[in-house]
């Protein structure tokens, strides 16, 4: 079957609206001019770091990494205050963000963008741009400071042996139909596995960190937004219209969970007591005590847009396109 060109891109689409703009109407009473010394190829500077728009987050040791819009980095200590990166040489639209250790760290974005950092993510360098060519990378992962991956949309994939120094293009599999798939988030099991989060209800699954690669195709019709491997061993895929599936086999086979929800979710942890929790659209929550076997769900108040979720003491931190939102417990 011939391959055509397709307009829905996951993750992309949910942020279609605001991104297309440039989230000028969320950036436009935080955004303050360059900061001395700036160019435009710097992150824009945000009066309120806080409202800097979120896409992804993560944790670097005990810090917290979030990105966004306009090359934005948000940086916190403590869960409570935050501040911007020192320095991060794009105003791009930063998508994933993935750390090895406390120091070391990728960002990776539209235009093909792949940053790092050395310094738990108050400087980053530019290992890979490709301006104008509209190409977005939707997640990053790294297995080692030397071996990397970051794919995106149509399966485009990027991977370097020397740490950034230089890139191949490639698809996880040479099937067009499959390799051609839109890519949204990387996840890593134990003993190499990786998983790749895919449209049309694929995850594609490698048991050699990245190397080589196999579609394992799910029941599921819409796409992978997210997946995570819970310590205890089992795996979750969690995306569009509330679909969460579940495999306890290291992803050779998949089932549907009941999720309690239609709302698209977006981002997943596991938190230090083993729950685990779901955050989506209109500010859907869920949570199992049971390793992904069942789920809660419910809608926040505020119905905010949930683009990412992050284990923090006091309660997991939520992150929105409008920045952080807060707690959740």
């Amino acid at each position: 079957m011939p391959h055509t060109p397709r307009t829905h891109l996951g993750r992309i689409a949910l942020f279609a609206a605001c991104l297309a703009a440039g989230l000028g109407a969320v950036a436009a009473d935080t955004a303050a001019p360059a900061a001395a010394g700036a160019t435009l190829h710097d992150a824009a500077h945000f009066d309120a770091p806080e409202k800097l728009p979120v896409i992804a987050a993560t944790r670097a040791g005990p810090r917290i990494v979030a990105v966004g819009d306009y090359g934005g980095v948000l940086l916190s200590d403590d869960g409570k205050a935050f501040r911007q990166a020192k320095s991060v040489p794009t105003r791009t639209v930063l998508t994933s963000v993935f750390f090895l250790d406390a120091q070391r760290g990728w960002a990776a974005g539209h235009d093909g963008t792949v940053l790092a950092t050395a310094d738990g993510g108050e400087t980053w360098r530019v290992l890979r741009e490709e301006p104008g060519k509209e190409r977005a990378l939707m997640s990053v992962w790294f297995e080692n400071p030397q071996h990397g991956l970051a794919v995106g949309q149509f399966g485009l994939v990027v991977e370097t042996e020397d740490g950034g120094s230089s890139w191949h293009e490639r698809h996880l599999v040479d099937n067009r139909d499959q390799g051609e798939r839109h890519l949204m988030g990387l996840f890593a099991g134990p003993d190499g596995l990786l998983f790749a989060a895919a449209e049309s209800g694929g995850v594609f699954r490698s048991t050699d960190h990245g190397r080589t690669w196999a579609l394992v195709q799910t029941d599921n019709k819409g796409s992978f937004w997210a997946g995570l491997a819970l310590r205890e061993g089992a795996l979750l895929a969690v995306g569009l219209r509330g679909h969460v599936f579940r495999s306890v086999d290291q992803g050779q086979h998949w089932q549907e969970i009941a999720s309690g929800t239609q709302q698209s979710l977006t981002d997943i942890v596991q938190l230090a007591d083993g729950s685990v929790e779901i955050v989506g659209m209109s500010g859907a929550v869920l949570r199992s005590t049971d390793q992904g076997a069942t789920f809660s769900a419910h809608l926040r108040e505020d119905r905010t847009n949930l683009t990412a979720i992050v284990p923090a003491a006091g309660g997991p931190l939520l992150f929105s396109l409008g920045g952080r939102v807060g707690t959740e417990h």
